[in-house]
């Protein structure tokens, strides 16, 4: 097909959802992010795929590549391993402690094992913004 030529048939969008989440659930994530990025003056992301091993490692390296490492946190979530990390950066670490973190991540897998994967994510979110405060 070229420019301007148009397709014989239905055309079917392109399937943009690979992963686990239904685009309301996107939305939802996207939403908690920006409340904690604006509420707290930190840079919150989140990572879901695979990790490689060592488990930590490999999120501390995905941390290292974000804009702001510093003032970043990062919660890496990998559904198919079973495995969640919470890295912050220097800055953000002094505002959550690993107490705090350890704390979040308990109640983000307790949602993990009920089946919510994007519920957990946006609480845990919602927490670390929390005890982080406003920045």
């Amino acid at each position: 097909m070229t420019v301007g030529e148009k397709q014989a048939g239905p055309v079917n969008p392109p399937e943009v959802l690979d992963g686990p989440f239904s685009t309301r659930q996107l939305l939802r994530i996207d939403e908690a992010l920006r409340l904690a990025d604006q509420g707290t003056g930190l840079v919150f992301s989140v990572y879901v795929g695979g990790l490689d091993e060592p488990i930590r490692e490999h999120a501390q390296r995905l941390h290292r590549q974000l804009a702001e490492p510093d003032r970043s946190v990062l919660i890496a979530v990998s559904p198919n391993q079973r495995q969640l990390e919470i890295v912050t950066g220097r800055h953000a670490r002094k505002r959550i402690p690993d107490t705090y973190a350890r704390l979040a991540a308990l109640s983000m897998v307790a949602a993990f094992g009920g089946g919510d994967l994007a519920g957990g994510i946006i609480n845990g979110l919602d927490q670390l913004a929390s005890h982080a405060g406003k920045g």
